[in-house]
């Protein structure tokens, strides 16, 4: 999900050099959105990961 993220990034970025501002606003949505479900997976990941060792 993670390179999911970089790729929108990478879109908006070069989106937003060759002035197309919405197409690089919607990307830039994007990458944020799956960059924040990838925080959210990865801590309960490392938190249900804890609780089996535990």
């Amino acid at each position: 999900m993670l390179r999911w993220t970089l790729i929108f990034l990478v879109i908006a970025l070069i989106a937003a050099v060759f002035g197309f501002t919405g197409i690089a606003a919607g990307a830039a949505g994007i990458a944020k959105i799956l960059f924040y479900i990838f925080i959210v997976i990865f801590l309960v990941s490392l938190i249900m990961g804890m609780l089996k060792k535990g």
